[in-house]
């Protein structure tokens, strides 16, 4: 038996025979220049030619040499595949495999077609790719280093609005498979695996070439990306009102002075960020000095470490991502980290009074971070804690509405159970996730923690609040920040006049509803018939004066049902998306912008009301010319029953109260509902269109 030192010598040996291999390789290794590697008997004039040995067969990977074969991947877990029964073709070096391994009901996710792994010793940097292969990309699947191969492919989009394309997809022409990479570790694995068993795939040539860092073109602003999970991602109106903090955070910055691009998305971790190619393509697309701020965690607990493209880490895994895939690569672009630590989820459960603690008790990932932060020179925001002290700040009464706490008739947006409109399709309070009104107190935090590090003397974070706006440095300064959101009224920041905060203030921001003189929005006031009917005429874009014609007095909820009727067929003709397309459907793994933490096992909730007209049980008491015309309303979920209804449920009361009044923050609801239904369903949601 040849023991390991005896194999390894052997192939000390076998490296040091190829004299004309190994001064190709040591000038190719040079800095900017090409290096090849051939697999082929055919003579390769410049390239590394690699052999197979009869004995020990293909050469397993030597760092003293540079390149070879490995037994298990560079990916995170380690992937196992077969440098045993790699042979020489001639034409190519190939692999043919009698069976595949995967877990059930886990296909997608956890599954190994084994193959080969060639590994090049490389320092970080971005390099082009390309590997010709002996078999057709029918049959063959090529990727790097623990990359995703499904995910490489041309016609992606890193957003929900399909605003940011992935610039840097893999490429296949004939049986040569082109993909440009960004290197943090110190090699590359070339990972080629068979699509079906006992098919023979293998390789012909692999050519890299580095590519330099970018420098920043005359007149194009400095970058600042945003990478993170659901909390920091950009929305879309069917996604309404969830929002995340990368979404609103651009309207502190001077647009003169600083770009802002957010490349995050819902479900995403250090591991399938990188998976899939989205940190990769960022650092294609920034220029030298350019700002990475990334904010993993959340989907870092997930507990799937174990399967090769799962979300989860373990806290050792967390921190090889960030050393040896995340910060090398960036700075060898020439681009500067900076990392934020996840916000702490919203228990949704707390009791009025309870005190909010950090949700990160079992994988520490915000206090890994800060500690990774601190021994690699990164600047580190940390929201964690800042996000802790908001929710004590403000208490579980006015938290709760500005996370996803959905009742019944708030939003016709959906998540991936179904709709959203009568009420959470998971039946919870979604702690992590949350509104707009929230998005923007993370996005003040993030900017006044960079304001305190660059008052202590951290450049990094200086650099980034030298590109706020000078609106936002005072409101920093001052700690007022009312100059900066106008919509934040005075009397729905805390306590129970904070229930329909986010409402509020969006129809504030957009002008269509004001504040008194006090600043005061007055939420428990009954609303009078023609402010809410002009209201609604601007949140709609209705021609001035279309919902004129009713005359003024108390708005009662079977009256507000007859406006927004018609107000509803003055701007449709025909149903919108939000009653058709996503009625009844679930969004399933494996879709496009799925996010497995909105993920209940419900199916397919209903847009339309889960209580028919006729078992209204208080249907008697409409007034007869209001009748049909309500009952339209209420059959198109324009009004629904707001009794018996909660936050965190789907449900539906069976009292529809059309003699009640109707309260400023009630309208503000049903505004709310409305303005959303007029907005394309995939334009992001932080603007009407």
């Amino acid at each position: 038996m040849t023991t390991h030192k005896q194999h390894a010598a052997a192939l000390r040996g076998a490296f040091a025979g190829l004299v004309l291999c190994l001064p190709a390789l040591a000038a190719a290794q040079a800095p900017g220049a090409t290096l090849r590697f051939d697999f082929t008997d055919k003579p390769a004039p410049g390239a590394v030619q690699v052999k197979l040995d009869e004995r020990l067969g293909a050469p397993r990977y030597d760092a003293a040499a540079g390149y070879g074969f490995v037994e298990h991947t560079g990916a995170l877990p380690a992937r196992v595949v077969h440098a045993g029964a790699i042979r020489s073709a001639g034409t190519g070096f190939v692999i043919e495999e009698p069976a595949f391994e995967a877990e059930k009901g886990f296909e997608k996710d956890h599954y190994n077609n084994f193959g080969m792994a060639f590994r090049i010793k490389a320092a970080p940097g971005a390099y082009a790719i390309r590997v010709r292969t002996t078999s057709d990309m029918e049959d063959t699947t090529v990727a790097v280093t623990g990359m995703q191969a499904s995910r490489l492919a041309p016609g992606v989009f890193w957003d929900a609005a399909g605003l940011l394309p992935n610039a840097t997809p893999a490429t296949w022409q004939g049986r040569e498979w082109s993909f440009r990479y960004v290197n943090g570790r110190g090699f590359l694995d070339i990972e080629i695996e068979p699509k079906r068993p006992n098919t023979p795939v293998g390789v012909e040539q692999i050519v890299i070439t580095p590519i330099a860092p970018q420098e920043r073109e005359a007149g194009r602003l400095p970058t600042l990306y945003t990478l993170g999970d659901s909390t920091v991602k950009s929305y879309t109106f069917d996604e309404a009102p969830m929002s995340g903090w990368g979404q609103v955070v651009d309207k502190l910055f001077d647009p003169r002075k600083l770009r802002l691009l957010n490349y995050s998305m819902g479900g995403r971790s250090f591991r399938n960020a990188y998976a899939e190619g989205r940190l990769n393509d960022l650092l294609m697309d920034g220029r030298v000095g350019d700002i990475v701020m990334i904010q993993f965690g959340h989907n870092d607990e997930s507990l799937d470490e174990a399967r090769r493209f799962g979300r989860g880490s373990t806290e050792a895994m967390y921190e090889t991502f960030i050393t040896e895939f995340y910060l090398p690569a960036i700075r060898a672009r020439g681009m500067v980290p900076v990392f934020v630590t996840p916000m702490s989820r919203v228990n949704g459960n707390a009791r009025p009074g309870e005190v909010f603690v950090n949700s990160f008790s079992k994988r520490r990932f915000p206090d890994l971070m800060k500690k990774l932060g601190a021994a690699h020179g990164v600047t580190v925001v940390d929201l964690n804690a800042r996000s802790v002290d908001y929710y004590n700040e403000v208490g579980a009464t006015a938290i709760m509405p500005m996370v996803m706490a959905i009742e019944a008739g708030e939003t016709p947006g959906k998540t991936n159970d179904g709709s959203y409109a009568n009420g959470h399709p998971a039946n919870k309070i979604d702690g992590t996730h949350f509104r707009e009104s929230l998005s923007k107190q993370y996005a003040r935090m993030v900017v006044g923690e960079l304001a305190r590090l660059a008052g202590q003397g951290d450049r990094v974070a200086a650099g980034i609040v030298a590109g706020l706006r000078s609106e936002a440095r005072a409101a920093i300064a001052a700690g007022d920040w009312s100059s900066i959101h106008p919509e934040t009224a005075r009397d729905i920041v805390v306590g129970e006049g904070a229930y329909y905060r986010d409402q509020v203030e969006k129809l504030l921001q957009l002008r269509v509803l004001s504040k008194d003189a006090q600043g005061n929005f007055n939420p428990g006031q009954t609303v009078r018939i023609r402010e809410f009917a002009a209201a609604l005429a601007r949140a709609m874009r209705l021609p001035a004066g279309r919902l004129a014609q009713y005359a003024d007095g108390p708005l009662s909820r079977e009256l507000m049902g007859v406006i927004l009727l018609d107000a509803y067929r003055a701007r449709f003709a025909a149903k919108p998306a939000y009653m058709t397309d996503y009625n009844g459907k679930t969004v399933l793994p494996g879709t496009p912008g799925y996010d497995p933490n909105l993920d209940s096992g419900a199916q397919g909730a209903m847009y339309y009301p889960l209580v028919g007209w006729d078992r209204l049980r208080d249907i008697g008491e409409v007034s007869v010319q209001y009748v049909a015309s309500l009952k339209a309303a209420y059959e198109l979920g324009l009004i629904r029953s707001e009794a018996g209804i909660a936050r965190g449920r789907m449900v539906n009361g069976v009292l529809l109260e059309p003699k009640a009044s109707v309260s400023r923050a009630k309208a503000a609801k049903a505004l709310y509902f409305m303005w959303v239904l007029a907005q394309p369903p995939k334009a992001e949601n932080d603007h009407p269109v």
